[in-house]
């Protein structure tokens, strides 16, 4: 009956601590932003309009899932990365914005959480 417990509590506390992969965190994406044909071939690859990095082919992966969690998933790093791409379409590229939001959450569900954020 113990090692039953102690299997559940070891599960239990691995499923909490499951995170994204952080191989991509060092990617400075205040460099991504500056930049308007790596930020437009990143959006191409989300939008499935243009090839794909390996990071970007992460992201694309990871988007629907981290949205529907509210990226409970992210590692810190990830979190304030997200933010701070979300801030910046918003206010810099509002159509690719609005293109991203209408692929990615066609009914509008995450939309208005992020309107508010910024």
């Amino acid at each position: 009956m113990k090692v039953i417990i102690i299997l559940m509590f070891v599960t239990l506390v691995a499923a909490q601590q499951r995170q994204y992969t952080n191989k991509f965190d060092g990617v400075d994406v205040d460099s991504v932003l500056t930049n308007n044909r790596i930020l437009n071939n990143y959006i191409k690859c989300l939008m499935e309009k243009g090839p794909c990095t390996a990071e970007g082919r992460e992201l694309k992966k990871l988007l629907p899932d981290a949205l529907q969690t509210d990226c409970s998933k992210c590692t810190e790093t990830q979190k304030r990365n997200s933010q701070k791409v979300i801030n910046f379409l918003r206010v810099n590229k509002p159509g690719e914005w609005k293109l991203l939001l209408d692929k990615y959450d066609a009914k509008g569900i995450y939309r208005s959480k992020y309107e508010k954020q910024g």
